[in-house]
């Protein structure tokens, strides 16, 4: 089983149900994710959890 067979099933789902919505919704999520994720242990990471 492939490490990218997750994402090429997830592209498969999308493309066939039509749900191009959720895309945006994703993007977003992993963006949040490696905000939170790189600022972890610096000096602006107070001021990155104030903000939500």
């Amino acid at each position: 089983m492939s490490k990218f067979s997750i994402i090429k099933e997830f592209w498969e789902f999308l493309r066939v149900r039509k749900k191009w919505w959720l895309v945006p919704v994703i993007i977003f999520l992993l963006l949040l994710g490696a905000l939170i994720f790189l600022t972890q242990g610096s000096a602006i990471a107070p001021f990155i959890y104030t903000l939500f």
